[in-house]
């Protein structure tokens, strides 16, 4: 297959750091409620007290990690200390610190000491229930964002389920494998954030039974660089028996590649002395005592690429392994948004002319440019922003989800979807006047989550559509079909029969065009951009 220079990587490198552009809302004190109603749980470490939201329970900033702060900085997780009494859990955590320029309404929410996580129920939901559990991990280019944008409280309700929201370390507090830090662990690996991902999977293990939830029935689920976690978890054989079924949303495994540890190795050595800690001998010391904001500064213009493999916690390309059978082999439900990169180039590119596009396609494909022309012709879209916003979307996202589920159907049960909503809202803040951002990258978790980042209110319609998803995918953690009594059937995928469900508002219907809608044999013929290592996702 062909190899082609990165088209336009300053659109491509914005997938996984703009996914959530903008985090989470200032912090609200919740209406708490009275004390004799408060419910009540016992976990590993002492007792919560969280509260009723309509007609779920949440319990709000539970820790289930020590602060990793002082020494415990660029160390995998301890154990969460015990506490005596009733610990309030009304008040979620504050976000990590964040390592991209697109910050919180509240800049100021953030913390090292941040290792906590959000678990909602439904209303009287009792141990022994053994309700399913949806373990959520959020996106954002393993860079900014935060779990407790996410609330669940309406799946929770609306499909008897228990939903877990996460935070875990970003930017080079996550991910850095200096060799003089990663050598003090058993591991030799640099990928914090993923160890707090695993370290939150294993505590809800532990203590989901205590709301109701079976610890033998979680989903992970994640989108983005959320998605590429679970990409690397399916590799790692310190998550084997964890979870039972896995959702990727917006992000395949063979799109979003890891570095090797010997890369990771590199640019973290070429970091660090960014940071002003360039001396091996001193640069563990260095990094755990250095100021936050000098760390976020060399980010800069040294982003993270997220968790590498070759090390104990991940011993091969998530891809290479899932492809060769060598992963925790469980039931899939994988998709993405119509139109994905529309997020990216209207936030890169806007104002693109035909010159500058036809320019692009030129320098990126050289003898193939004007094939690719002729199958993305600019006087076929509206605008030449229209025209690139479907050429990533195909080379990327869709044609490359389309290979990892085929790759999955050959091994396990696998669901494909498509998102495909033309009114749907845009992240608040993100919408540039004048360009159709709806079906963008994110499109999706307004309807999934109890999500304050949307710029506007979903219409009744949208309800519905969003309340038909939520019931699938719970279907799905249940019992491994997110099939519906009485609605559209949603049949498993196979290699060679390409079956999509598309969701939308005024008919959620089943697909086998998918790979034609997107040119999918045209780029496997080509070769795309988005081979090789990623710098999406």
């Amino acid at each position: 297959m062909k190899r082609f220079r990165s088209l336009a990587p300053a659109v491509l490198a914005l997938s996984l750091v703009l996914a959530t552009l903008v985090s989470r809302p200032a912090a609200a004190v919740p209406a708490q409620s009275p004390p004799s109603a408060r419910p009540v749980v016992s976990v590993g470490q002492g007792r919560l007290a969280g509260q009723v939201d309509g007609r779920a329970e949440e319990f709000l900033g539970v820790p289930y990690a020590a602060a990793p702060v002082g020494s415990l900085r660029f160390r995998p997780p301890r154990r969460p200390a015990r506490w005596s009494g009733t610990r309030d859990a009304t008040r979620q955590a504050p976000a990590c610190l964040q390592f991209s320029p697109f910050g919180l309404r509240d800049p100021g929410d953030v913390s090292e000491d941040c290792l906590y996580l959000d678990v909602y129920r439904p209303r009287h939901a009792a141990p022994g229930d053994r309700l399913p559990v949806l373990f959520w991990i959020h996106g954002g280019g393993y860079s900014q964002g935060t779990g407790t944008q996410f609330g669940g409280r309406t799946m929770a309700d609306l499909t008897d389920s228990v939903v877990v929201s996460i935070n875990y370390r970003l930017g080079q507090l996550g991910y850095l494998a200096v060799p003089e830090l990663t050598s003090d662990n058993a591991l030799l690996s640099g990928s914090y954030g993923l160890m707090d991902q695993i370290a939150a999977l294993r505590w809800t293990r532990a203590n989901i039974a205590s709301f109701g939830g079976d610890p033998a029935d979680i989903t992970i689920w994640g989108q983005s660089a959320g998605s590429a976690s679970i990409c690397a978890m399916l590799a790692s054989p310190r998550t084997a028996g964890l979870y039972s079924r896995a959702i990727l949303e917006s992000g395949p495994c063979d799109l979003l590649q890891a570095p090797s540890a010997a890369q990771a190795a590199d640019e973290a050595s070429t970091f660090s002395a960014a940071a002003g800690c360039p001396d091996p001998g001193t640069r563990a010391a260095c990094l755990r005592t250095a100021p936050a904001a000098d760390l976020i500064a060399a980010a800069g213009t040294h982003p993270t690429a997220g968790p590498a493999f070759g090390d104990g916690l991940v011993p091969r390309q998530p891809s290479q392994a899932i492809a060769s059978g060598a992963w925790n082999r469980v039931p899939i439900l994988i998709g993405s948004t119509r139109a994905e990169s529309r997020f990216f180039v209207a936030l890169s590119q806007p104002h693109l002319t035909a010159q500058e596009y036809t320019d692009q396609i030129d320098t990126t494909y050289g003898q193939a440019a004007q094939e690719v022309l002729n199958h993305y012709p600019v006087t076929g879209y509206a605008t030449p922003y229209d025209a690139l916003s479907a050429l990533l979307t195909d080379s990327t996202f869709a044609c490359h989800t389309l290979s990892t589920a085929r790759t999955f159907a050959s091994q396990v049960p696998t669901y494909v979807y498509e998102f495909d909503d033309p009114n749907s809202p845009t992240l608040y803040g993100a919408q540039v006047p004048g360009l159709d951002m709806a079906d963008a990258h994110s499109a999706e978790l307004a309807y999934l989550h109890d999500f304050t980042m949307a710029d506007r209110p979903l219409t009744a319609d949208q309800v519905a559509l969003a309340d038909d998803m939520k019931r699938r995918w719970a279907a799905f953690a249940r019992r491994a079909d997110p099939s519906l009594p009485g609605e559209t059937r949603w049949p498993p995928t196979h290699a060679e029969r390409h079956t999509v469900l598309t969701l939308t508002p005024d008919h959620v219907r089943t697909s086998t065009a998918f790979a034609a809608d997107h040119q999918c044999d045209f780029w496997a013929g080509l070769g795309s951009p988005g081979d090789g290592r990623r710098s999406v996702g």
